[in-house]
């Protein structure tokens, strides 16, 4: 659903992502990890259409996103770090322009802004103005409006910043009711987030994939270690010369 081959990106002679591939499924949770300033926004732009690849290819559903991005964004998701709101706007008023723009009408509209309100808890913040809500609403706001489209793909790049314990643990929650046939790449600086909701984790350091597992054999490596499995991914995004990519 989501693929991604010898992905490269440069900012003028800055290389931000060399050479990056992996693959994620319907049904898949994927985990990314990596420090500040690793790449993990670069490539999720990239994935979004947001911004172009220097060099390689990434396609979602089939659909590349270099030549033909309008078809991407008709399929996926997409909650950025950063959550782009319309401070002065309604909820409610904000998710139907938002449902407008990706020209849903009528009752399928209806019946988005009912799933949408309901699957993100926003009943009672509806009527209320963006810039009202607290910062776990605004946050459940974003995803509301990434999810309004029922879309096939889904990126969250830090999706529960903002969220007190009681919202982290729904959030997990729903992400697992979501999976069922959607491909969801799920940002987080958060091993145990990333640990209790993800099959596999992708590990970015320094711009290159170090790697790709099931969070079961990470598990398992730390255990014959005898070390924590925190321990065995900082070890991996250690500063070191030259990582190479490392798959399993």
């Amino acid at each position: 659903m989501i693929e991604v081959e010898d992905f490269t990106k440069r900012y003028g002679r800055d290389l931000a992502v060399e050479r990056f591939s992996a693959r994620i499924a319907p049904g898949e949770i994927v985990g990314f990890l990596g420090p500040n300033g690793a790449g993990k926004s670069t490539l999720l732009k990239s994935i979004a259409t947001w911004a172009e690849p220097t060099s390689g290819t990434i396609r979602v559903a089939g659909h590349d996103t270099r030549t033909d991005p309008l078809a991407v964004r008709r399929v996926l998701g997409y909650l950025p770090e950063h959550n782009p709101l319309y401070e002065g706007m309604n909820v409610d008023a904000f998710l139907r322009f938002v449902g407008r723009a990706r020209r849903i009408r009528g009752a399928r509209l209806e019946e988005r802004m009912a799933w949408v309100t309901n699957a993100c808890t926003l009943g009672d913040v509806l009527h209320k103005r963006v810039n009202q809500c607290s910062k776990g609403f605004r946050q459940r706001i974003g995803l509301a409006a990434a999810l309004l489209h029922d879309p096939r793909a889904i990126l969250l790049d830090e999706p529960t910043h903002g969220l007190d314990p009681v919202q982290v643990a729904a959030f997990r929650d729903f992400l697992f009711e979501l999976r069922d046939g959607r491909a969801i790449l799920f940002s987080s600086h958060v091993l145990a987030e990333v640990e209790a909701i993800c099959d596999r984790v992708l590990v970015i350091h320094r711009g290159r994939l170090v790697r790709d597992a099931a969070i079961a054999t990470l598990q398992d490596e730390a255990s014959a270690a005898g070390t924590t499995l925190e321990a065995l991914v900082l070890e991996l995004v250690r500063d070191r010369p030259a990582a190479s990519e490392v798959h399993s």
